[in-house]
């Protein structure tokens, strides 16, 4: 099989609208770091658990790239000390909601929205990039009578 029926066969299999619930032995854990050699530091839902590695399977490799903050669907796996599980799925924003839906998501990783009260009067969020500036409807007409006071001196 050429390279790119290969990636053609991954991407559409990640693609597939599979939202079957997790089984026992599966977990949703969220990629904290890449630390090369195809595998991923990732921190489980439960707060109190450590930090593991997780390997790429060799079918995602130079097909499927995940970075930091993606939720992956994990399986445990026996042998070797260091890496602890292998990656089954790549979850997507659809997947999210699905399993949120389910009621299968972790309360960890639920978005909580930090600004709720950024919101303009459009409903659009604030840009945090710039220096919101209030107009008031006194300080217009302030500038207005002090323009007249200074065109009156002119005169």
């Amino acid at each position: 099989m050429s390279r790119v029926t290969r990636i053609k066969h991954v991407l559409k299999e990640q693609e597939a609208n599979e939202f079957d619930v997790p089984t026992e032995n599966q977990t949703i854990v969220r990629v904290v770091a890449s630390r090369g050699n195809n595998l991923h530091e990732v921190e489980p839902a439960n707060e109190g658990d450590e930090r593991f590695l997780v390997s790429m399977p060799v079918k995602f490799r130079k097909n499927v790239w995940i970075k930091r903050g993606d939720f992956v669907l994990v399986e445990p796996i026996e042998e070797g000390n260091k890496v602890k599980a292998e990656i089954c799925r790549i979850l997507t924003p659809e997947h999210i909601k699905v399993f949120e839906q389910e009621g299968v998501w972790p309360k960890r990783f639920t978005r909580k929205r930090e600004h709720e009260d950024d919101l303009d009067e459009e409903g659009l969020v604030r840009n945090t990039n710039r220096q919101m500036v209030e107009e008031d409807d006194s300080s217009e007409e302030e500038d207005e009578s002090a323009d007249d006071s200074e065109e009156d001196e002119r005169n």
